[in-house]
């Protein structure tokens, strides 16, 4: 084991995250949420960086000069990591520092921004590229009698008595 895998288990033991290690210097971290209620994120080792890397969501259904304007203009405050599109347009948050750099104070910096970063942005973002999708989607569920519980967060645009 190299010695950033080291700390890298190290720091996700201490600080009771969940974690799969499905091959050598790779982590998969379930990092706990408030609006996006988990972000998976990798972490691995390569042979001069460590590799940050989550999935924040799949690409906007509607609105997307907009939507992607909205994720742009957060990469200029980020620190680590930024978003990042994928070969079919899904929006992950990527990024890579210097093996020199893995210390338990960067990866639970590393770690704490990836959670905040996908956390802070995840409504307003399915907002801007998933309103009309969210609001049929309030609207099926009223009209079937089913729970609105998880759709709270959209009900500013969601509901038809704020529309």
């Amino acid at each position: 084991m190299s010695a950033q895998a080291h700390v890298i288990e190290e720091t996700l033991d201490a600080a009771e995250l969940e974690y799969e290690r499905p091959r050598e210097g790779a982590y998969l971290v379930k990092l706990p949420g408030k609006h996006k209620l988990a972000t998976m994120t990798w972490l691995i080792v390569g042979e001069y960086s460590l590799h940050v890397e989550a999935f924040f969501c799949r690409q906007p259904d509607e609105n997307h000069a907009e939507f992607y304007r909205f994720l742009l203009e957060k990469n200029g405050r980020m620190y680590g990591v930024g978003f990042a599109l994928d070969q079919v347009g899904d929006v992950h948050l990527t990024g890579r520092v210097s093996l020199d750099s893995v210390s338990p104070e960067e990866i639970d910096r590393l770690l704490g921004c990836v959670l905040t970063y996908s956390d802070d942005n995840f409504d307003k973002a399915l907002e801007l590229g998933f309103k009309s999708s969210i609001q049929r989607e309030w609207d099926w569920r009223v009209k079937r009698g089913e729970s609105l519980a998880n759709l709270q967060a959209f009900a500013s645009f969601a509901d038809p008595e704020h529309r």
